[in-house]
């Protein structure tokens, strides 16, 4: 039994073919067939029922997932500990929301590989609540994500990361309109309401008794961005002060009384299997957010 093979079972699970499975890992698809061969001849069981089209996990097949996750998540955390000289090694896999990835995350990551070449970051992007079912599940060591509105999953912790606020966002020919003329009078964009972002508008325009006219919903923040750059319609978004001093090309206002929230974490699962890696991941994560970073007391 290689390490290799078991992360090769991870990813099939993950990514639900050996073809999906061999492009993430780098393999040739016959590779990966090889690794699971290899697995099924060591565990003496089958893994993979192959009589349908594409092949599916056993109940072996789910309990071997189960183990090597947690036998992968041991190994890059010893990894990640025996770094040389303050140096961090190994692996860690993170998600993030769009937000991020857009934001701070390119920055905080180049500079985390500068400092730690040795560290290999893997990221892969989703919304909020799918990233906390992907850490409660083993398939990710921590993510980037908004401070939901519903509680996480049992077995998962929060670190505060940088706050952001929630800004009406207008082209500038409609720089004399208020709040209330803004979202009640013209075409509104709305941010996608399957993200807790969206649920947090969604919320405050019921509150306050406000009658959008919805002509797009999108779970992009540069698309909606740009839409209203282009003039066609105006929505809320959640902006740091470093991102909304950048959108000096449209009208920004502050929305909600008093202005809505949202603070960024990183969640990981409560035994936080990677970390010190994480907790390095987090601290330049704060350094590029700048005035917006929140700092552990």
């Amino acid at each position: 039994m290689s390490l290799k093979a078991l992360r090769t079972l991870v990813a099939i699970a993950q990514y639900g073919s050996f073809a999906r499975a061999a492009e993430a890992v780098c393999l040739t698809q016959s590779a990966v067939s090889l690794h699971v061969r290899s697995l099924e001849e060591d565990f003496k069981v089958s893994l993979f029922d192959r009589s349908r089209r594409i092949p599916v996990l056993t109940e072996a097949g789910h309990r071997a997932v189960e183990q090597a996750r947690d036998i992968l998540a041991q190994y890059d955390g010893i990894a990640a500990e025996l770094g040389e000289s303050g140096e961090l090694a190994g692996r860690l896999r993170i998600g993030a929301i769009q937000t991020a990835l857009a934001g701070v995350l390119p920055a905080a990551l180049a500079a985390l590989r500068h400092a730690h070449p040795r560290l290999r970051v893997l990221v892969n992007s989703g919304m909020s609540a799918e990233l906390a079912i992907r850490i409660d599940a083993g398939e990710l060591d921590a993510a980037v994500t908004t401070e939901p509105v519903k509680p996480y999953p049992t077995g998962l912790v929060s670190t505060p990361l940088y706050q952001e606020g929630f800004w009406i966002v207008a082209p500038p020919a409609l720089a004399s309109l208020d709040a209330r003329q803004l979202l009640q009078d013209r075409p509104f964009i709305r941010f996608d309401r399957r993200a807790w972002a969206g649920r947090t508008i969604d919320r405050e325009l019921r509150r306050q008794r406000l009658r959008v006219q919805t002509d797009m919903e999108l779970d992009s923040q540069d698309a909606i961005i740009q839409m209203v750059a282009s003039g066609l319609g105006v929505a809320v978004i959640p902006l740091s002060e470093r991102e909304k001093n950048r959108l000096d090309n449209l009208v920004c206002i502050p929305f909600g009384e008093p202005q809505q929230q949202r603070r960024v974490v990183l969640l990981e699962r409560e035994d936080r299997p990677a970390a010190r890696l994480a907790a390095a991941l987090a601290e330049a994560i704060r350094k590029q957010s700048g005035d917006d970073a929140i700092h552990e007391k």
